[in-house]
């Protein structure tokens, strides 16, 4: 659980820009499509941070909507930069993520050794 948490980590600036250049989101709504698609282990606390970090870095901007009944809520959309940023770490995942599986996949092939 530690490590699913670690690995995680290192991708969750890439999950959160690839759900806000599907549609514009908030934070709660955020967590919840994280954890229809299997990823439990966001929380609602720990996105704000990388939220703030992707706004700064000009990813991303944020706007608030009125909700009803209660305090207006902060929405994100994606930027140009945030688009081209998402490109290219898509890009990068797919290789990374072709290369441990070919590293798993050899592991898983028998015994070696």
């Amino acid at each position: 659980m530690e490590h699913s948490s670690q690995l995680l980590k290192g991708v969750l600036d890439m999950v959160l820009l690839a759900l806000i250049a599907e549609e514009p989101s908030y934070g709660y709504e955020m967590v919840d499509k994280l954890q229809q698609k299997g990823l439990e282990l966001v929380s609602e606390g720990s996105i704000y941070p990388l939220l703030s970090r992707l706004q700064k870095k000009g990813y991303i901007a944020g706007y608030f909507v009125e909700s009803a009944g209660g305090p207006p809520r902060k929405y994100y959309r994606i930027e140009k930069s945030g688009r081209q940023q998402l490109a290219d770490w898509s890009e990068e995942w797919n290789r990374l993520s072709a290369g441990v599986g070919g590293v798993l996949d050899g592991h898983h092939g028998g015994n070696h050794g």
